[in-house]
């Protein structure tokens, strides 16, 4: 008599008898989703504290604390059967997310929630809250950090008689050139610079120039201006 048990014999005896369901008890599911609220609130708190963006979204920030509870739920849900788990995977598999996420920090606001939630539906209590408290002061130290340079989008309109006198002043700021548009009556150029501090007297050198007609500074993070 063969007494080895493999994959099938596994698969054929969850599908065939309803007792490989295991039920969950009531004060797991509570503290499995107590957990992963509590947590989900922690996410909410510390994106919001160290949001750095350009347009802060309520809903995106939301989204975090029912993505660790529903995480959570999908993980205590798998977890009392082997067959439900494998056609939850085969589930998730197919399914597309196709909502543009500009700041790569936010991706990693979404991986923290998952794995809180992961973790919250296996009953680990002690790692998703001890990780969770670490990696949000993790992330409210590393927002707490001074930039040294910061880069700011340059906007010129000129006419043809300011551009020596733009080019004496470019020089003396580290500058890149991003953008050059001629038009009929002006040029419009868009220069990158860094600046250290919040000195901008240099503005004011530059819009007296004669020719120029207008000067703007605009934050500038890499992906858009703010």
């Amino acid at each position: 008599m063969n007494d080895t048990v493999n994959f099938q014999d596994v698969i054929k005896k969850s599908m065939l008898h309803l007792e490989a369901f295991r039920s969950i008890s009531y004060v797991d599911m509570f503290l499995g989703l107590a957990s992963a609220f509590i947590i989900g609130l922690f996410i909410y708190w510390i994106y919001r504290k160290t949001f750095r963006g350009v347009v802060y979204s309520y809903n995106y920030n939301v989204s975090f604390v029912l993505m660790t509870m529903i995480t959570a739920l999908i993980i205590m849900t798998i977890s009392t059967n082997i067959v439900l788990s494998l056609g939850m995977v085969g589930a998730l598999s197919i399914v597309r997310f196709r909502t543009a996420v500009k700041d790569p920090l936010d991706i990693v606001y979404m991986f923290w929630a998952i794995a809180a939630g992961i973790a919250s539906g296996a009953k680990m209590y002690p790692l998703a809250l001890g990780g969770s408290i670490i990696i949000g002061l993790t992330l409210a130290w590393l927002s707490k950090r001074k930039i040294k340079e910061q880069a700011f989008l340059l906007i010129i309109r000129h006419t043809d008689s300011a551009t020596d006198e733009l080019r004496v002043q470019l020089r003396k700021l580290d500058s890149k050139l991003k953008s050059k548009t001629v038009r009929k009556d002006f040029t419009e150029l868009t220069v990158e610079i860094k600046m250290r501090d919040d000195n901008t007297a240099f503005m004011k050198t530059i819009s007296e120039i004669e020719g120029v007609h207008d000067a703007s500074l605009i934050n500038y993070t890499g992906d858009y201006a703010q």
